[in-house]
């Protein structure tokens, strides 16, 4: 919280950054929490978190969303309205992320038989060949 203030204090006023500076003041707050959160979690159940796994390929599945529904947004926003364009890239991200979080095996197959129909789940991926 105080990360985000100060960063609001300092950035908002900025005629550059303006009302930008407030969205990067919350990025850089749960930067923040996410770190301290996970430097508990290592202290008090000691718990080895791989970096490739728990960022890296999050990130990477972040980035090819990010970019595909772009793209979407892009192609569809001359063709169709404006609202529904926004709607169908959204849908489509969530999509692409699903797919982009499988492809690059972010969860094991153990991780995915915890999910609600997760055995079901896992017998698609293993017949389509992905795990």
């Amino acid at each position: 919280m105080i990360v985000k203030l100060i960063l609001n204090l300092i950035l908002v006023p900025i005629p550059s950054i303006g009302v930008n500076g407030a969205a990067i003041a919350s990025v850089a707050c749960h930067v923040v929490a996410f770190m301290i959160s996970i430097m508990a979690l290592k202290r008090t159940i000691k718990i080895k978190l791989g970096v490739r796994k728990f960022v890296i390929k999050p990130i990477l599945a972040t980035v090819i969303m990010g970019i595909c529904s772009y793209f979407i947004y892009s192609i569809l926003l001359g063709i169709i309205a404006e609202k529904l364009a926004t709607i169908i890239a959204i849908l489509s991200a969530i999509i692409i992320y699903a797919l982009a979080v499988v492809v690059l095996r972010v969860f094991s197959k153990q991780e995915i038989k915890m999910l609600p129909a997760g055995n079901k789940i896992c017998m698609i991926l293993e017949k389509l060949k992905i795990y």
